[in-house]
């Protein structure tokens, strides 16, 4: 029984090394045969961070210029990218709230964007720059007026493709009194950075030209409800226009209110009211307001393609700023181009010294950071729609 043991164990121990050594040689054989291929290396890409109102009240303002970003990065995308880099379009939602924003520019900032377009609103813009300057990151907004974000020279790395509220200001002043001849302006505003600055510029404006006396200059509470309040001083004050600095959802409950109480004066705002949602809002009582904007070039060729580009696309019309958008999604991604990479200096030298034919015309920016040649015209609405006056 023992020795049987003993043979039986040598044979179990030997099967096992043999089978051992098979496993072996056929593993060997498959290396052989088959060689362990390398991942292939990951497509290098551009990533334009879009920040701005995607979601709330103000999405109408954000969204257009996240799809002018994708039309042009599909574009470039197209013809072999930038520099052989493909563009991704990564959307950043802040709500237009300071506070939103400066976490959006801090998760843009950790995705290793290098140039972003944004944000939507002034004083959400306001808070974010710090972050981007401080990272080194290209910033360009399509519709953030506050003429101190340039004309203060704190932000080297910031440019817009609109015009500034020291100018807008003025012109609706200058409309006011000029075109409608009123005498006695109220001014009102939402205490904002970028509706308080509008209402500034335009009371200096009429105080400058002299021909019109400001009523009342005077701050109302952001989304209220009942503006009674003011609706009386402006009556009280025996003014024949309202002037009126902020956005949509505020200007669309004070003109209501105001033709409910039988006060049917001009009133004149800004490209924060000039968008439809205004005239959804305010119905029939949108009738006969005014608003700067931005100058429309209808006869531009980028203008129009760029249009039909997004009705293809998106199967609508585009939204307000998507004109803004699309010229700083164009002029971002041909800034690097010019710079051949991302590096900081040479973008920057390249969007002031290279001219780029965009929606809003053919333009390069200033010193300053501004677009040159852009400007403000005056719109009213008429028969459901905004139309240019002037």
């Amino acid at each position: 029984m023992k020795s049987k043991w003993i043979v039986t164990v040598l044979g179990v121990a030997l099967a096992g090394m043999l089978a051992v050594g098979c496993g072996g040689e056929k593993k060997d054989d498959k290396k052989a045969e088959a060689p362990k291929q390398e991942a292939a290396a990951p497509a290098k890409k551009l990533v334009l961070g879009v920040a701005g109102a995607q979601s709330g009240d103000l999405a109408s303002y954000g969204l257009p210029s996240v799809n002018a970003a994708k039309l042009v990065a599909k574009e470039w995308n197209a013809k072999g990218g930038v520099n052989g880099m493909q563009v991704e379009v990564l959307p950043m939602d802040d709500q237009c709230k300071p506070e939103l924003a400066t976490n959006a520019a801090t998760k843009l900032v950790s995705e290793k964007v290098s140039i972003v377009i944004g944000h939507i609103c002034s004083g959400a813009t306001k808070a974010a720059l710090p972050i981007y300057k401080d990272a080194k990151v290209v910033v360009m907004s399509p519709s953030a007026t506050s003429t101190e974000l340039t004309q203060n020279g704190e932000y080297s790395n910031f440019f817009r493709t609109i015009s500034y509220d020291l100018i807008q200001g003025k012109a609706a002043a200058e409309f006011a009194t000029g075109a409608l001849k009123v005498k006695k302006v109220a001014v009102i505003h939402d205490k904002g950075d970028y509706g308080k600055g509008f209402a500034e510029s335009a009371k200096k404006a009429i105080e400058d030209g002299k021909v019109a006396k400001v009523a009342m200059f005077e701050g109302i509470t952001p989304a209220g409800v009942d503006y009674s309040a003011v609706i009386q001083k402006i009556k009280a004050s025996g003014a024949d226009c309202v002037l009126f600095g902020g956005y949509y959802p505020e200007a669309s409950k004070i003109v209501v209110q105001m033709h409910k109480k039988g006060l049917k004066i001009a009133f004149i705002t800004d490209d924060g009211v000039k968008d439809d949602t205004f005239i959804k809002l305010a119905g029939v009582d949108a009738e006969g307001v005014y608003a700067t904007g931005p100058q429309i070039l209808a006869d531009n060729p980028v203008f129009k393609k760029a249009v039909a580009d997004h009705v293809k696309e998106f199967g609508s019309e585009p939204g307000s700023f998507f004109s803004q958008g699309y010229a700083a999604a164009q002029t971002l991604l041909n800034a690097v181009a010019k710079a051949g990479g991302t590096d900081y200096d040479k973008i920057v030298a390249a969007l002031h010294s290279e001219y780029v034919e965009t929606p809003v015309g053919k333009i390069k920016f200033d010193a300053k950071g501004d677009a040159e040649g852009v400007s403000f015209s005056v719109y009213q609405v008429k028969d459901g729609k905004y139309v240019l006056v002037k």
